[in-house]
């Protein structure tokens, strides 16, 4: 059982980015932009109203405060200064999943917040701290790391995601995205990566080498040329090996129960 996760409502005003109709016909769950990075009310309310219609999960995607860089450059901000940035963000998402008769089920943070979050123990404590507060059922959604470390000691459950459209190094962490390689094109080479990440639990490196890797969610990415034909292609590759999509909270609930009945457990 796999979740699949797109980054949606990251238009702003009159202005549109990515494929969202057609997407939220192929994910199981949403990472809903919060107005910092992008989105606004009417785009946030209309993109929860979809995702409730469809059985799309919902998940909030707070950034710093960069609504002109797309959330993607960095920030001298305080760990107090983080926090409340979260809090305002999950806030605002939570009202209009409220108006619709829901709820925020996961946080994933954006863009440079997403990748600080991994390795800075402020930035991590400052979101985790943010969502234990808000909400305790909320899962976390993070690469192995700070983040996830962070969540986990407050008692809260991380959703671990698999990228894979971008390159891995040995440590498990991303090849920074302004190195060559970092960021994949081939249809074919993604979607065989994506069902051994799913089915056999191993990427392989840029140093050669395979990585064990646990994935409870796969994010697709919408914003490029041939994104929602290479997410449908993912999808029913995986659907034919087996594999079942679901919602994000299905899927650690799944796993939560396969854990404590286990002889091990």
């Amino acid at each position: 059982m796999i979740d699949l996760v797109a980054d949606l409502g990251e238009g702003f005003g009159a202005y549109r980015m990515g494929n969202d109709p057609e997407l939220l016909e192929i994910v199981s769950s949403a990472n809903i932009a919060c107005g910092f990075h992008a989105g606004d009310p009417d785009i946030m309310n209309s993109t929860v109203a979809e995702c409730v219609r469809r059985g799309v999960g919902i998940g909030a995607h707070p950034s710093f405060p960069d609504l002109r860089g797309f959330g993607r450059r960095a920030m001298d901000l305080s760990e107090d200064e983080v926090r409340n940035d979260v809090v305002y963000q999950l806030g605002a998402l939570s009202g209009f999943a409220a108006l619709h008769g829901t709820h925020v089920s996961h946080i994933a943070p954006h863009g440079r917040l997403g990748n600080l979050v991994a390795v800075r123990p402020d930035y991590a404590a400052a979101v985790a701290d943010a969502a234990a507060g808000f909400d305790k059922n909320l899962i976390v959604v993070a690469q192995e790391g700070e983040l996830a470390k962070a969540a986990r000691e407050r008692g809260l459950r991380a959703g671990l995601v698999g990228i894979v459209d971008r390159a891995y190094q040995a440590d498990g962490t991303l090849v920074p995205r302004g190195l060559p390689g970092a960021v994949l094109h081939d249809p074919k080479e993604i979607v065989e990566r994506t069902v051994r990440m799913v089915v056999e639990g191993k990427i392989a490196t840029v140093a050669g080498t395979d990585l064990e890797i646990e994935a409870d969610t796969v994010l697709l990415h919408g914003d490029n040329a041939g994104a929602v034909e290479l997410a449908r292609l993912i999808r029913s590759e995986l659907t034919a090996a087996g594999v079942q999509i679901a919602p994000l909270a299905d899927v650690i609930a799944a796993k939560h129960a396969e854990q404590t009945t286990s002889p091990a457990a």
